[in-house]
């Protein structure tokens, strides 16, 4: 076999945790190493081009862009901010909620989301008041996120891991549709009703109504952005480098073996792979069974179909914002029960056409169970046979007749289209059974699903969406908490705040 020289930090994976978690550390003097099994890196960042159009595979929108905001500030301290190409989403409305045939319109600013929904719901100003309330003071509460520097300031406080998203919203009104309005994006969350916890709504849902943003032309110029940082600073990012194990010795890691043959050797160790593929990688009796255990066990959320469509000009308006559409006002568990019927609802967003107004594509996404794709879960992309091809065909055209009633002009209006299931989730993300967000949190049990990046190996951390909780926002921070183990998170907060 041959050695590498050895690194400072070795980063398995090169999602976006495991890129900032690369960029912070070569900003404070670390030689790094980031290891991609596939052939591009950015995991959930990664784009692919159909017909000249791109698509994301992940990150559609982010939030907290504007100058000052988390988001923005840690970009820029960064140095990739000049580097990503953002298109502000509207701001009377950069979510619309449709309820069957009503729209309701989501406005940034806490007093704009707040003013907007009482116009459609006046006679619920105290219920509207106090969800907006919550959710300031639970971000007020989160110690990253106000530049803080003091991790403990990550646990916002017991009360709202423990209390439950979707029991909270019921108590604020018995108005069902706006029950189904305030929790009507949680494709953000896939929204348990039984789990989810209020944080979860709650930060995810600030993020973006701070301000919302569009990566115009994919996630992946934020990729390559981080990955040239990285090689800049006198790292390494190397793709095609699929990790099969990790060596150890006298209860450390000391390197990553490549199905290649190489090793890569290091001090520090990074998985920023989901957890229980990470305790894969570590040599039986390392770790304490017990925790391996509890890791492999631990439930990971529902899968997702996503439709991709190209286009003909002129016929589609663009739209700048993000649809989300329930065929009723129960917006929870969707696609949780085999016996309900498919879809129920979905999420769909425009790319424009030049400067035309006209969308060039259209991305649709629902969720779906991994059970329907389970017969084909020993094959591989390509070559998942006919059969597979019929369900696909058949699950297009059933999402396709629900879209249509929010946009009939498809029926003339499609070029082409392209589908991702469960299956393809799977094998381009890395997550267990194509789980769009990984574990799943369950109020009712914050402390066994709630994962941090310290495990029972000194020198082994572990970053992404499992860490903290999902989404840019989430990983952002989870990858600011995961160095936290390595160098002065105190110090870079200040840094970063005043980038």
């Amino acid at each position: 076999m041959n050695s590498s020289t050895n690194y400072d930090v070795v980063i398995v994976g090169s999602g976006l945790g495991g890129l900032i978690c690369a960029n912070v550390l070569s900003k404070q003097g670390m030689r790094v190493c980031v290891l991609e099994k596939h052939y591009q890196i950015g995991g959930n960042l990664q784009t692919f081009k159909r017909e000249g159009c791109v698509f994301d595979t992940g990150v559609h929108y982010i939030g907290c862009m504007d100058s000052g905001e988390i988001l923005h500030q840690v970009f820029k301290y960064l140095g990739v901010l000049n580097q990503m190409k953002l298109e502000r989403l509207d701001k009377e409305g950069f979510d619309v909620i449709s309820i069957g045939d009503k729209e309701y319109k989501l406005a940034n600013g806490y007093d704009n989301f707040a003013v907007a929904l009482k116009s459609y719901f006046p006679e619920e100003s105290v219920a509207i008041d106090k969800f907006v309330e919550t959710l300031r003071i639970i971000w007020d509460n989160v110690g990253l996120l106000n530049f803080r520097g003091n991790v403990k300031g990550v646990i916002p406080g017991v009360w709202q891991y423990n209390e439950n998203a979707h029991d909270f919203i019921e108590g604020l009104t018995d108005n069902e549709e706006l029950r189904a309005v305030l929790a009507g994006n949680n494709g953000l969350f896939t929204g348990n009703s039984a789990k989810t916890p209020l944080y979860m709504l709650a930060n995810i849902n600030s993020f973006y109504i701070k301000s919302a943003w569009r990566l115009a032309g994919g996630g992946t110029q934020l990729a390559e952005a981080l990955g040239r940082n990285v090689e800049q600073a006198g790292g390494k990012v190397m793709v095609n480098a699929n990790v099969v194990k990790f060596k150890s010795k006298e209860k450390l890691i000391e390197a990553a073996c490549l199905e290649n043959g190489e090793v890569i050797h290091g001090n520090s160790f990074i998985s920023n792979i989901h957890p229980s593929l990470t305790m894969d990688l570590v040599e039986p009796g390392l770790m304490r069974q017990v925790y391996v255990d509890r890791i492999k066990s631990l439930e990971n959320g529902i899968s997702v179909f996503t439709l991709y469509l190209t286009l003909e000009k002129g016929m589609i308006p663009h739209r700048n914002s993000n649809l989300y559409y329930s065929k009723d006002t129960w917006v929870w568990d969707l696609h949780k029960d085999p016996n309900q019927e498919w879809p129920h609802g979905f999420m769909l967003y425009t790319s424009q056409d030049g400067n035309t107004g006209f969308a060039e594509s259209m991305t649709i996404i629902t969720m779906m169970r991994f059970d329907e794709v389970e017969q084909w879960s020993d094959t591989t992309i390509e070559k998942r046979g006919e059969s597979y091809k019929a369900f696909k065909k058949e699950k297009t055209d059933a999402l396709l007749k629900l879209v249509k009633q929010k946009y009939p002009q498809l029926s003339t209006a499609v070029k082409s289209s392209f589908v991702s299931t469960p299956l393809t989730f799977r094998d381009y993300t890395g997550t267990v059974r194509g789980s769009m967000y990984g574990i799943e949190k369950d109020s009712s049990d914050p402390v066994r699903t709630s994962i941090l990046p310290n495990t029972k190996v000194k020198n082994l951390l572990m970053t992404g969406q499992n860490i903290n909780i999902h989404g840019t926002l989430g990983v952002t921070m989870g990858a600011l908490l995961t160095c936290s183990n390595l160098v002065d998170m105190e110090t870079i907060m200040d840094e970063i705040k005043e980038a």
